[in-house]
């Protein structure tokens, strides 16, 4: 089974992630930013494809572990770049260095870099802890884009509504994928490389969070750009409108019902009122 999952890996994932990639760098003449990042995320993912192939190795060959890590950090540190793009879209549209060309080629090499010298020395040191590190590093970075995006959305007047959904989109799908399997994923990767630690149900999962990941990263191409996404989050957007319609008139009703009642209890203290000072009257 575990061989089984290897070659869908290689047989399927892999054209196709070929394919997203021309796909990529088509869209890039149109929208050159985030397809920049996604491009480079796309050429990690490749990376990463391609080694599994090599997987016994991995485990035990310094080269083939590098290679693999590398790419797997690499990238975590792209979908790092792809949320803080469309955060500061949002939040601050002034900010636009990492949309221009110049500094998003810049923010890419940069990248590259620290993912060749970080995990090289974690592996060629074989001190492994380091890798877990540095696969928690985006985790704030994704929290806090997401909640800043849907704090700054009624302020960006100037966005258009598909887009917000879009980017909205984006940013709980990067959360998701990170929190769910990447992470996860990365932490069974880095027991794995323990000799007390039972591979061959490790190895499995790892494999299965491999396909969910790249599965994910595909989706991920949707809500760059404009096409059928737009609709269905339309529909979710207009489904969560119309329950918190629902839950506005049933609380006006209330409020309607018990000012009825408080209405008609002032028109019952009134008549008893009148009522009093006719016997009063009639007593005097």
């Amino acid at each position: 089974m575990f061989e089984v999952l290897i070659w869908i890996l290689i047989c399927f994932f892999l054209p196709v992630t070929i394919l997203f990639f021309c796909c990529a760098c088509c869209a890039g003449q149109r929208y050159q930013v985030p397809v920049i990042y996604y491009t480079n995320l796309i050429i990690s993912i490749l990376i990463y494809h391609c080694m599994t192939f090599f997987w016994w190795e991995i485990l035990h060959g310094i080269v083939e572990r590098f290679f693999y890590y590398f790419a797997v950090t690499a990238s975590l540190y792209f979908k790092s770049c792809i949320a803080l793009e469309r955060y500061c879209f949002i939040a601050c549209p002034l900010l636009d260095c990492l949309r221009q060309t110049k500094g998003s080629v810049l923010v890419c090499v940069l990248v590259w870099v620290l993912c060749i010298v970080s995990v090289g020395l974690a592996v060629f040191l074989y001190e492994f802890v380091r890798l877990i590190i540095y696969a928690a590093l985006p985790a704030p970075l994704f929290i806090f884009c997401l909640a800043g995006t849907l704090k700054a959305l009624p302020a960006a007047t100037s966005v258009p509504t598909e887009e917000k959904r879009r980017i909205v989109g984006t940013l709980v799908l990067l959360l998701l994928n990170y929190f769910l399997i990447n992470l996860p994923a990365i932490i069974l990767l880095t027991l794995n490389l323990y000799p007390r630690f039972p591979e061959t149900l490790v190895d499995f999962i790892i494999i299965i969070l491999s396909l969910f990941s790249s599965l994910l990263d595909f989706i991920l191409f949707a809500f760059m750009r404009k096409g059928p996404i737009d609709r269905l989050l339309a529909r979710l957007c207009c489904c969560s409108m119309e329950s918190n319609n629902t839950g506005d008139v049933t609380d006006v009703s209330t409020d309607r019902s018990d000012h009825v009642v408080r209405d008609e209890g002032k028109e019952e203290t009134g008549s008893h009122d009148g009522r009093d000072g006719e016997e009063v009257e009639s007593v005097r």
